[in-house]
């Protein structure tokens, strides 16, 4: 077997442990044994779990990029792709397994790791929405702003409205959570004439 071929082995391996058993019960020697080599061929190619964990991370990460690129086109206004790309990104994050089994852990665990696995990716996407909205500030699609804040708020906005209102009702359709995206966020960002926040 590659050398190459051994590094996705175990990288598959050990995504499949992140993914399955959490961060902090994945060890050494079980994606060794899930890939079905010695310990020390890890060793080879990684240093320890924290660094196949930021591998995984970065692998998913521009998985996630590959679709937001998909999904946005051309022909579409910033919000109309704005809209698909945060529904793709966020339904891929919600039933992936790695982030459903990551958000188990910091929730029952408090698993420092696990927070941070969580954490780095959804500042990679928010990282992604701000070169998005950076290009609608360009094309004077909407006006000049802090490109990394309205990110993290049309983020954060899409999630709460998308989520579950902590027991309060049900979570709105995703027509209707665009619809409260442009009340909130649209009418204030689409003027391009009338100055910068």
């Amino acid at each position: 077997m590659a050398a190459v071929d051994r590094r996705q082995l175990i990288l598959d391996a050990a995504a499949e442990s992140f993914a399955r058993f959490g961060y902090k019960a994945t060890t050494m020697d079980q994606v060794a044994r899930i890939a079905n080599v010695g310990k020390g061929t890890i060793y080879t190619f990684f240093a320890n779990k924290e660094e196949l964990f930021e591998e995984i991370l970065l692998s998913v990460m521009l998985e996630m990029k590959k679709i937001a690129e998909r999904t946005i086109r051309k022909d579409r206004h910033f919000f109309d792709n704005l809209y698909d790309v945060l529904d793709a990104l966020l339904d891929f994050r919600d039933e992936h397994s790695l982030f459903i089994k990551l958000g188990q852990e910091k929730r029952d665990l408090g698993t420092a790791k696990a927070g941070y696995g969580l954490s780095k990716v959804e500042n990679g996407i928010v990282s992604y929405i701000q070169g998005v909205v950076e290009n609608a500030i360009e094309q004077q699609e909407i006006k000049p702003c802090d490109s990394q804040v309205i990110a993290f708020v049309m983020l954060k906005l899409y999630t709460s409205l998308a989520g579950n209102f902590n027991g309060l009702r049900e979570p709105l359709a995703k027509n209707d959570v665009k619809q409260y995206m442009m009340l909130f966020m649209e009418q204030g960002l689409k003027d391009a004439g009338s100055g910068r926040i």
